[in-house]
């Protein structure tokens, strides 16, 4: 009788069965990691129409976040400055500048805002109230990364909902004393070696983040 497959044929099964688990691992590893936030989101860094930096504003020149995102403390979202809040300055430093400003002095005139690109987003089906998380003294740098270090904005977090939920299960190591929220690189210790740490404060104040659905998909 004629032999149809090759020998070879006979350890198909074998290696299907040692091979075929492993395999699967790796597919679940790659969608797992590859696919995840954590991995597309973290780092994204777009390029805006006027090139601002939050290093010289946040942090060289210590502007508070609140000046220019003046809603973060009474509503959902954090409002981008209007052009009028760049001007209040701009008017007086580099008024005359050739080229990075260009945009901001057009909007000025025009009454056009200018097309910032927005870095952190989440998707329409989950409700994040800034005001909320404020209020709670959950630092800004505990979502948004050291801001004051950045020439170009780049998202630092991946904002998933697995990593919202460690904090809202543990929220207490983003927290620190409510007139630094939004104190960049601010660390109890500095505080406690003049004798005002805020730890107590964090300590006694009540803070019972949800973890149903329901808290944030409403």
């Amino acid at each position: 009788m004629a032999v149809i497959f090759p020998k070879w044929t006979n350890k198909i099964p074998l290696a299907l069965a040692a091979g075929g688990p492993v395999a699967l691992v790796a597919v679940v590893f790659s969608i797992w990691y590859w696919w995840s936030p954590r991995y597309t989101d973290v780092g994204y860094q777009p390029t805006q129409p006027v090139p601002f930096s939050h290093k010289l504003h946040a942090g060289d020149l210590g502007l508070d976040c609140r000046y220019c995102h003046h809603t973060v403390e009474r509503s959902s979202y954090s409002a981008v400055p209007a052009t009028e809040t760049c001007m209040n300055c701009h008017t007086i430093v580099q008024g005359q500048n050739p080229h990075n400003l260009d945009k901001i002095r057009e909007s000025y005139q025009t009454g056009q805002p200018v097309e910032w690109v927005r870095v952190h987003m989440l998707p329409d089906y989950a409700f994040f109230d800034h005001s909320v998380h404020i209020a709670a003294g959950v630092a800004c740098q505990s979502c948004h990364g050291r801001i004051d270090q950045m020439e170009k904005v780049t998202q630092a977090e991946p904002l998933s909902m697995s990593w919202c939920l460690d904090c809202h299960r543990n929220p207490e190591p983003n927290l620190r004393p409510k007139d630094k929220v939004t104190k960049m690189g601010w660390v109890p210790e500095a505080d406690a070696a003049a004798g005002n740490s805020g730890l107590d404060e964090i300590a006694h104040r009540a803070v019972n983040p949800p973890v149903n659905c329901s808290g944030c998909h409403r």
